[in-house]
C-alpha cells in the first residue's frame, strides 16, 4: 500500500516543479530566490520517492534477502554484457575473509581470461576485471569496488543498505526466502529394524535426517518424513514360531516381553540349531505372507515392542516421524517387478531375476531364486511409490556410506525404466561415515557388545548434570530450570558433536569433547545464547521496548566490529542456500560458532550498556548495539531450531 501512495506524490511534485519552471508564473513574483530554493527542496524529495521506489523491494518483502545472489546477479548481468561471445562464463562471488580487502569480492576474471585465451583473445584479467565494473548496473547497495592483484575485483557494500536489512530482519522476524513452488520433500531416515536394538548408526540417521527435515520445512517445503523401518522378512518366522512355543496363549494375554533383543537372541540360538524349529519357522513366514489373521496379530505384537522401545529415543530427541516399514510395499513389490518384465529388462540367472543398469557392472536382484524379494525390490518399491503416489520432487536417503552403491544402482534403474528424469527430481543419497570410539575403533562397549542408544542418552544426561553442577548451576536454578538445562545441553551436545563434523566422514564419539563448554559445541554456544538473552534483561529493557527501538532506531555500524557482526548476521541465506545444495549441515554449526565469536568480539569492544563504575548504576543504554545483540539472537535461536536443539531461557 505505500507504493502507490508515493507514486501519487511524485505526480503532485512533479506537477508542481513543472508549474515552478514555467516563467509565466514566476515574472511577477518577487520571491524568485525562495522559489527557486524551494524547487531545489522539491527535487531533492522528489528523487529520494524514485529512489525508494526503484530500490531493491525487500523493502517491501519480510523475507531476508540473500546478498550473494544479489552480488551475483548483478556480476552475472554485467558479466553477459562485458563478453557476450562467452558461454555460460564462471561467476564466483564469496564473502571476503580480509576486512581490509571489503566485503565481498569476485574472481571471475582469471577464468574468463583462459577462456578467451582457448578462443584465440588475449586478455588480461585485469582489464576483463575494468569492463567488468564498468558494466556493473546501478544498484542500491555496491559503495565502491576496486580491483585488486591478477583481477579480484573487491566489492565494499553500503552502510544503510546493511542497516536496513538488519532493521528489516528485526521487524519481521526469521522470514525464508520465497519460493517459486512449493515442493513435497521426502526424506527417509532413522529406519531401525523391528526385534533389534536401535545402534549409533540409527542416531546419526535420526539426527541428520531430524535437521535436514527441518530445514527443508523451514524453507517452506511440504516434507514427509519417513521411517522405513525393518518390519517384514525371514527372521519374523523364527520370531513367531518362538513366541507360540514360549507364550502358547499369545492371542489372548499379550505377551510379557520386556527385552526383545533377549528374546530375538533365542529364537536365533533355536533357529541355528534346531532343523524342525527351522522348518517351522520357514513355514510361519510362509503363513504371515499369505496374511493369515493370526500370525498377522503375532507380527504386530512384536512390532509394537519394538516400536514403545523406539519411541523413547525418538521422545528424548525430540523426532516426529511417519512409520512406513518394508510391509507396505509387499503388494507393490509384485507390479514393479511385472512393470520390469514387461519392459524386457529382466534376465534369469541360476533361477534369480536379475537386472542390469546402464554403466553398473553389478546388477539388482529382484526375486531370489526360492520367489523371494529382496532389498533391492523394496527399495525400487518404495521410489515408485514416492514418486508416484507421494509426488516427490525432491528423495533423500540418509544412510550409512556403505549403503551408497546399491542406492547408485537402485537410481539407475528408476532412470533407465524412465520413472524420473534427474534434470527434473531430485534423488539422492546423503550417505554417512561410520561412529568411532575414543581408541578410534568401531563404537562398542567394554564387552564388545553395540552400545543401547537408551544407555547413551541416559549417560549424556548424567555427564550434562555433572557438568551443571561443577559450575554450580544448581545454586542458581530453580530444580525446574536444572532440568531443562540438564536435557538441553545433553541431548543438544549429542546432536550437535554429529551435526558439527563433515557427515561424511567417520566421527568419534566423545562426551568429554562434546560437553566441553570451550570451542565449537553446543555446551559453548547454549551458554553463549543464554549469554546474549539475558543483556537486555539485565538492563530492564523488555521486548516491546526492542520492538519499538528497531522501527525507530536506525542501527549505526560506524565500529568496525558493529560492521563485521552486522555482515556476518546477514550471511545467513547464503548458509541455507549452500546447505540446500549440497545438504552438508556442518556448515550450519561452522556459521553459528563463527556468529557467537564474532559476537564475543563485539560485545568485548562497544559498549551497549554503559554503567557507573562504583554504583553499577545504568547511565546510558546504545539502542542500536542492543538490536544488534536482538539480532544476533534471533538468527542464533532459528540455526538451534534447525539443528533440532532446543535452547533454555537460564542455564
Amino acid at each position: 500500500e505505500l507504493l502507490p501512495a508515493a507514486e501519487r506524490e511524485i505526480q503532485s511534485l512533479s506537477a508542481e516543479i513543472e508549474s515552478l519552471k514555467n516563467p509565466q508564473n514566476l515574472s511577477p513574483l518577487p520571491g524568485l530566490d525562495e522559489l527557486r530554493e524551494e524547487n531545489a527542496k522539491l527535487k531533492y524529495r522528489l528523487n529520494v520517492l524514485k529512489r525508494s521506489l526503484q530500490e531493491d523491494p525487500c523493502d517491501c518483502s519480510k523475507s531476508m534477502l540473500n546478498i550473494n545472489q544479489r552480488l551475483q546477479e548483478v556480476f552475472g548481468d554485467a558479466i553477459r554484457v562485458s563478453f557476450p561471445e562467452l558461454h555460460n562464463p564462471p561467476l564466483a562471488v564469496t564473502p571476503n575473509q580480509q576486512a581490509k580487502f571489503g566485503d565481498y569480492q569476485c574472481n571471475s576474471a582469471m577464468a574468463m581470461a583462459q577462456m578467451l585465451k582457448a578462443k584465440g583473445a588475449k586478455v588480461s584479467p585485469r582489464e576483463i576485471a575494468e569492463k567488468i565494473v564498468q558494466n556493473l548496473p546501478d544498484n542500491e547497495f555496491i559503495q565502491k569496488t576496486e580491483i585488486a592483484g591478477p583481477g579480484f575485483i573487491n566489492v565494499h557494500l553500503k552502510k544503510t543498505f546493511v542497516s536496513r536489512l538488519l532493521t528489516n530482519l528485526l521487524m519481521n522476524g526469521v522470514q525464508p526466502p520465497p519460493l517459486a513452488s512449493r515442493k513435497k520433500v521426502v526424506v527417509d531416515f532413522s529406519s531401525p529394524n523391528i526385534a533389534k536394538e536401535m545402534h549409533v548408526g540409527h542416531l546419526r540417521s535420526t539426527i541428520i535426517g531430524d535437521s535436514m527435515s527441518r530445514l527443508f520445512e523451514f524453507l517452506g517445503y511440504d516434507v514427509l518424513r519417513l521411517n522405513h523401518v525393518g518390519d517384514w522378512g525371514t527372521q519374523f518366522g523364527m520370531l513367531i514360531a518362538h513366541l507360540q512355543d514360549k507364550f502358547p496363549d499369545y492371542l489372548t494375554v499379550s505377551p510379557p516381553i520386556g527385552d526383545l533383543q533377549a528374546f530375538y537372541k533365542e529364537s536365533k540360538k533355536r533357529f541355528d540349531e534346531d532343523e524342525d524349529f527351522k522348518k517351522r519357522a520357514y513355514r510361519c513366514v510362509v503363513r504371515l505372507q499369505s496374511k493369515e489373521p493370526d500370525f498377522l496379530r503375532a507380527w504386530n505384537m512384536i512390532c509394537d515392542v519394538s516400536r514403545r522401545e523406539f519411541q523413547k529415543v525418538y521422545d528424548c530427541l525430540d523426532i516426529k516421524l511417519v512409520e512406513r516399514g518394508e510391509s507396505y510395499y509387499q503388494d507393490r513389490m509384485t507390479r514393479v517387478v511385472k512393470e520390469f518384465e514387461d519392459r524386457g529388462l529382466v534376465e534369469l540367472d541360476e533361477g534369480r531375476k536379475i537386472v542390469f543398469t546402464p554403466g553398473q557392472s553389478l546388477p539388482l536382484t529382484v526375486v531370489k531364486s526360492d520367489g523371494g524379494y529382496t532389498y533391492d525390490t523394496s527399495d525400487l518399491a518404495a521410489v515408485h511409490q514416492r514418486l508416484f503416489e507421494e509426488n516427490a520432487d525432491i528423495i533423500i536417503y540418509v544412510t550409512d556410506s556403505g549403503q551408497g552403491p546399491h542406492f547408485q544402482l537402485v537410481f539407475a534403474a528408476a532412470q533407465m525404466i524412465g520413472w524420473y528424469d534427474p534434470k527434473v527430481t531430485r534423488v539422492e543419497h546423503a550417505g554417512f561415515g561410520v561412529v568411532l570410539g575414543e581408541d578410534k575403533k568401531k563404537f562398542k562397549t567394554r564387552s564388545g557388545d553395540t552400545v543401547r542408544l537408551m544407555d547413551l542418552l541416559e549417560e549424556g544426561l548424567k555427564r550434562s548434570m555433572d557438568k551443571l553442577k561443577e559450575k554450580e548451576r544448581d545454586k542458581v536454578l530453580t530444580p525446574d530450570e536444572l532440568l531443562k538445562a540438564q536435557r538441553a545441553v545433553a541431548f543438544g551436545c549429542i546432536k550437535y558433536a554429529d551435526l558439527s563434523h563433515n557427515r561424511i566422514n567417520d566421527y568419534i564419539f566423545s562426551f568429554d569433547k562434546m560437553l566441553d563448554d570451550r570451542g565449537n559445541t553446543a555446551a559453548y554456544l547454549l551458554y553463549a545464547f543464554t549469554r546474549i538473552r539475558s543483556i537486555a534483561r539485565l538492563a530492564n529493557i523488555d521486548e516491546s521496548t526492542l520492538r519499538r527501538a528497531a522501527e525507530t532506531t536506525e542501527i549505526v555500524l560506524d565500529h568496525e566490529k558493529e560492521w563485521k557482526l552486522g555482515k556476518c548476521i546477514l550471511r545467513f541465506p547464503e548458509i541455507l542456500q549452500k546447505i540446500l545444495e549440497d545438504l552438508l549441515l556442518h556448515t550450519l554449526c561452522d556459521y553459528l560458532y563463527e556468529l557467537a565469536t564474532t559476537f564475543t568480539e563485539f560485545y568485548d569492544s562497544c559498549y551497549c550498556v554503559e554503567k557507573d563504575r562504583q554504583t553499577g548504576e545504568v547511565l546510558k543504554i546504545n539502542m542500536w548495539r542492543m538490536l544488534l545483540c536482538e539480532a544476533t539472537a534471533t538468527i542464533m535461536a532459528k540455526c538451534f531450531d534447525i539443528l533440532g536443539i532446543n535452547p533454555v531461557q537460564r542455564m
